[in-house]
């Protein structure tokens, strides 16, 4: 039997066009799209919100976004993460993201991950206060802009859920040979 295809929400995509354009400008945005196929960006400025794409889509946009501003902005993937749980995370799953604790974010029984990825699962392996390891299974993440987005994702979800200096490190890597990626959160 082989993996599913990996999916995610339109929202990922809308969200990364729309950190570009506000923190890049429309120019920028315009060279980004233009580093697409035309049936990749159509695709790609088509996908309704709440749909799910096929992973390949959002990889090949932060792929072209990376190639526009990456070297000037090298920070850029950890920051449109970020801001995505700012804006569409909160809109879309604000009762998810807005709890008394992070460590009472972290354990509810509803995954914030499959709200916008398929297959697989962020699990919880420790948690204690101020401190938790995160693992990603059963998703076939292909491309280290990936893991660098979850990373900036994780660290403004814990600031939303009562969190104060978060700080997010992927501490493991399957993409570097590791079995799985693991993230380490800590908070005050």
């Amino acid at each position: 039997m082989t993996d599913p295809t990996p999916l995610a929400k339109g929202s990922t995509l809308r969200a990364t066009l729309d950190f570009v354009g506000e923190t890049a400008g429309d120019d920028t945005l315009a060279q980004v799209l233009a580093r697409l196929a035309p049936g990749v960006r159509a695709q790609i400025e088509a996908a309704p919100l709440t749909a799910e794409v096929p992973f390949a889509l959002v990889i090949e946009l932060w792929r072209a976004v990376d190639a526009v501003i990456g070297g000037a902005t090298p920070d850029w993937i950890e920051r449109s993460g970020a801001r995505s749980i700012e804006r569409s995370g909160q809109q879309l799953y604000g009762g998810i993201l807005r709890k008394a604790s992070p460590e009472q974010f972290l354990t509810q029984s509803v995954s914030l991950f499959r709200l916008y990825y398929a297959p697989g699962d962020m699990t919880v392996v420790e948690v204690e206060p101020g401190r938790a390891i995160l693992r990603l299974v059963g998703f076939g993440n292909t491309d280290p802009l990936f893991c660098r987005r979850q990373t900036g994702g994780l660290g403004r979800a814990l600031e939303i859920a009562g969190g104060h200096s978060a700080a997010v490190r992927h501490v493991r890597c399957a993409i570097e040979g590791d079995a799985f990626c693991e993230w380490e959160l800590r908070w005050t």
